[in-house]
């Protein structure tokens, strides 16, 4: 996505290093098992969660063991507003966007990113099949990975262009291709009972190493705070959410299951 971003930011003659700022930064506070692992949280955590939000965290509070980083407005922001869900990419009002067309790079390089990326993903795990896409999918992008991207990408820088660079523009056939594609990921892919099933799995395993936290203070490394005032289920929910899937996955094995007995 970093790499979208600055291609897109360099022909339009924007400021690449704060594009790659905000794309570095902008999903630091997704939890382990991606979207199974948020669900998890923002039904566990009182307030509830949500990754855009604890990415901020993350760089304002949580790094430099408790002191945050010094960034800009203009990353913040972008940081804070990069994420779309289901929603309409370039919405007219300005302000569902960041401030910033930096910002609104990564926000569109973002999906441009992860609609091609785990459409590859489902294919390379047998979910998906070429013969299963879209025949206006194809037409549109073309049948292979940088086809895709390159499309995307290319329409992107054009039609901003064209319309004189101060405002992001796409052709509405590519907008839409690009919507479709990622209602076409939710229904054969991120919602089939493949998926679904280790959705399942992995909340099965987050939800219980939350409890245990909860109730053992000894277990849960605080070290990233500097003081002992943030209330416990967000304590327990910053150390959840910086958890890789193979750490936490480790973690419940070594919390929860036995481990093998040697010969006696």
């Amino acid at each position: 996505m970093s790499q979208i971003g600055r291609t897109v930011a360099g022909a339009l003659r924007l400021n690449e290093h704060l594009v790659e700022a905000i794309a570095l930064g902008h999903d630091l506070g997704h939890t382990p098992f991606g979207h199974a692992g948020e669900a998890t949280l923002s039904e566990l955590l009182p307030d509830g969660f949500r990754h855009y939000e604890q990415s901020l965290r993350v760089v304002d509070v949580l790094e430099k063991k408790g002191q945050g980083l010094n960034l800009t407005y203009e990353v913040r922001d972008g940081i804070l507003k990069h994420s779309k869900g289901r929603n309409i990419i370039l919405p007219e009002d300005l302000s569902e966007l960041p401030s910033t067309l930096e910002g609104r790079v990564v926000r569109v390089a973002d999906i441009i990113a992860y609609v091609n990326h785990d459409l590859d993903d489902a294919m390379r795990a047998g979910v998906l099949q070429e013969e299963n896409l879209p025949a206006d999918i194809l037409r549109i992008f073309g049948t292979s990975h940088s086809q895709r991207i390159g499309t995307m990408v290319h329409d992107l820088i054009m039609r901003t262009l064209e319309n004189g660079g101060g405002m992001l523009t796409m052709s509405p056939h590519i907008m839409q291709g690009i919507a479709d594609l990622r209602s076409f990921l939710y229904e054969h892919v991120y919602e089939v009972n493949k998926v679904h099933n280790d959705f399942i799995k992995a909340t099965k395993i987050l939800r219980e190493l939350y409890y245990y936290f909860l109730e053992h203070d000894a277990a849960l490394d605080t070290s990233i705070y500097s003081e002992d005032d943030t209330p416990k289920h967000r304590k327990v929910c910053d150390f959840i959410a910086g958890m890789t899937d193979r750490y936490a996955l480790d973690l419940y094995m070594d919390i929860f299951l036995p481990k093998p007995w040697g010969v006696l």
